[in-house]
This record gives structure tokens, sequence and C-alpha cells, in this order.
């Protein structure tokens, strides 16, 4: 009788071993690759910041709305994601704060791609007339107005939350993880979700689009700069990819309980990581290495800022 006490405690123990090893090993997958675009990422946003040149043109203003939202929506997928995997669990206001953070940053990336779209697309058709369309002033305005209307969906969600919330105020504590679908216990909040992300992202895809159409039009126009209506339109297909991209991160939850209801739990362990880093992490990284790679204003002053990043890191490890 005492063998078997102690031959179970011993299961026990490597169960509980082998736990803990696996929540170690899933962290550090994750978190390599997100400290890695973390940096870049990083490193981008201080370069638009460190010329002139940078802080007073329209796109590169965009660009770093841009990359400023994913910069945000990373870090907090990555920190909803350690507490997951740590199996913590948040209080409501605290986990409805953080979803709410996601999802008005993850809105800000679809619009800002819409105003970057546009701003190609005037200055290929409307060359002579851009420098007076797309000011440094009317680019805040449209950032701003980008801002707002995202806040006003993310305001819309708290109050329909709050709503479901109030009528059941002995709610609080979490019982399962922070997440989206935890939060959005109310069904009315549920669909109009839905119904937003989608009208969102049709309304982007079809702006992006016509803005493409409009510059291959003009392209045959014997009045029009070929190389630069050649650019623009290799830059708004990229604009295509990464709104493609956005929206795949909204189906990555519901992909995610498919998953877990069809396949054994290490299977559908290691899908999520390989989903996750695919569908969360490398999308929200992808803006800094396409336009500091492609972009000859940025690509040198990318370059010097990232080797002394690494100069840095070299010194400080081997201090």
């Amino acid at each position: 009788m005492l063998y078997a006490n102690q031959s179970q405690t011993n299961i026990t123990v490597g169960l509980q071993y082998q736990e803990l090893l696996g929540t170690v090993l899933f962290a550090i997958l994750t978190s390599v690759p997100c400290c890695v675009c973390l940096s870049i990422n990083g490193t981008m946003l201080f370069t638009l910041r460190s010329k002139p040149v940078f802080r007073e043109t329209s796109r590169y203003i965009l660009l770093y709305n841009l990359l400023f939202a994913d910069t945000v929506q990373l870090a907090q997928s990555q920190l909803m994601y350690i507490l997951a995997v740590c199996r913590l669990r948040l209080t409501y206001p605290v986990c409805g704060f953080l979803t709410m953070l996601a999802s008005l940053t993850n809105k800000i990336s679809p619009l800002t791609l819409v105003l970057m779209s546009l701003e190609r697309y005037v200055a290929v058709c409307y060359p002579l007339r851009h420098a007076t369309i797309i000011t440094i002033r009317n680019t805040g305005v449209a950032v701003i107005v980008v801002w707002a209307f995202s806040s006003v969906n993310v305001l819309t969600q708290v109050l329909l939350m709050l709503n479901f919330y109030f009528e059941n105020p002995e709610i609080l504590q979490m019982k399962d993880f922070c997440g989206k679908d935890s939060v959005m216990l109310d069904p009315i909040s549920d669909v109009y979700d839905k119904a937003y992300t989608c009208f969102l992202f049709i309304s982007a895809a079809m702006v992006v689009t016509c803005s493409y159409v409009g510059v291959m039009i003009a392209a045959r126009s014997a009045y029009t700069d070929k190389a630069s209506a050649h650019k623009a339109r290799n830059t708004l297909l990229l604009h295509l990819v990464q709104l493609g991209l956005n929206l795949s991160s909204t189906i990555h939850n519901p992909l995610l309980i498919a998953i877990s209801k069809i396949l054994d739990r290490i299977t559908s362990v290691r899908i999520q990581i390989v989903l996750y880093v695919c569908i969360i992490i490398l999308p929200r990284c992808l803006s800094a290495l396409i336009y500091g790679i492609r972009d000859q204003t940025i690509r040198p002053v990318l370059i010097y800022h990232l080797y002394h990043l690494c100069c840095q890191w070299r010194r400080s490890l081997f201090l």
C-alpha cells in the first residue's frame, strides 16, 4: 500500500514537472519571435522620429501610426498569451480593458492602410495637386479621425458589455482565460463586433482595390510617371496583403476553438503556437520589414540604428 502511494506521488510529481516544462517551453517559443519583432518595430518607430524628412512627410506619418498600432497590439497580445499559458485568471474589468485595447489597435491598422492607399492614389493620379491635398495638417486630421472613429466603436462595445454586467453584478472574477470570447458574454455585443469587423474590412478592401485599379488606369496614360505608378501599384498590393493578414487575426480564436474540439490537447497546443506566431506575431512585424527594406530613404537609417542596437546587445552580454 505504501509502495502504491509512493508510485502515485511520483507519477503526479512527474506530470506536474512535465506540465511546468511545457509551459516554460511554450512561453519561450512565442516570446523570442515576439521580442525580435518588438525590437524591429521599436527601432523603426525611433527611425521615423529621428529625422525631419520622416516627421514632415505624410507618407511616413501614416506609416508611424500603422507601426505604433501594430506594436501596441503585438505587446498586448503577447501579454494575454503569457497570462493564458501561466493559467492566470483576471477580473472582468481588467480583462475588458485589455480586450478593448486590442480591439482599438486592431481596428486602427485597416483604417490606416486605407489612408496610405488613398495617399498613393493621389500621388500617382493627381501629382500636381498632391502637395496641396496631402498636407501635414490634413494628415494629422485624418489620423485623429481614425483614432476617434475606432474609439467610438470601442466605447459602444464597452456600453454593451456594461449593460450585461449591470444586469449580473455578481459576475466579477473570470472562470476562463482572458479573451474577447470570454468578455463578450452578451450576444448583442458579439453580433455588433462581428458586424462592425465585416463592415470595416469589406470597406477597406474596396477602397484599396479601387485605388489599385485607379493607379493601373493612370499607369497607361502617357502623362503618368511609369516608375512611380509601378511602385505605387506594388505598394497597394502589399496593402491588400496586410489587410488580409489583419483579417486573419480575427479568426484566430474561433479557429483554435474548432481545432481543440477535433484534435488531442498536445497536438492542438502545438498548432496553437504555430498559428499564434504566423497569424498574430509575424503580420505585426511585416510593415516594418517591408518599408524598412523597400524604402530607399528609410533603409540606410534603419540599418544604422539596427547595427547600433545589435552592438549594444553584444556589449551588455559580455559585460
